[in-house]
């Protein structure tokens, strides 16, 4: 069993990615872009953001086209939902208002719609769903305690 590269600046295992991906999303000439398998580092204190599996070539944050979420989770104005444009302000608020469930049901819409493009819109390269749920625990949650408190 092979071991999973790891982010040459911060050592943490990344998931693969299509190139596709790694193409839409730079803000750099394409000439610096090879045919290899890169992966995604979602660690928030590393300002890399792909990397090659054998840790040759990065691209930082200064690289990509989009502010990428998990580079900057605390942020209220970063996309956390690139295809339909939600930001965790969004996702706060519809919390406060309970309105939730909403906001999930109209991404779930556009993806059954096939208006989703997360293959090459999202850094990470796959869906949002999972996040914007996560999110949505958290501040729910957070919500919880500052009320008990």
């Amino acid at each position: 069993m092979t071991e999973t590269p790891t982010c040459p600046r911060c050592g943490k295992k990344g998931h693969s990615v299509d190139g596709a991906t790694v193409k839409s999303m730079l803000a750099v000439s394409l000439r610096h872009v090879q045919d290899i398998p890169y992966r995604f580092c979602a660690s928030p204190d590393c300002d890399v953001v792909y990397y090659s599996d054998d840790g040759a070539q990065t691209f930082t944050t200064h690289q990509v086209r989009e502010r990428v979420y998990q580079k900057a989770p605390e942020a209220d104005d970063v996309l956390i939902c690139y295809c339909f444009q939600h930001t965790p302000a969004d996702i706060r608020q519809r919390v406060a208002q309970s309105t939730q469930a909403t906001l999930i049901d109209d991404i779930n819409a556009g993806i059954h719609a096939g208006q989703c493009a997360c293959d090459w819109r999202n850094p990470q390269g796959n869906c949002c769903l999972g996040n914007v749920r996560q999110l949505v625990k958290q501040v729910e949650a957070s919500t919880i305690t500052s009320e008990e408190e």
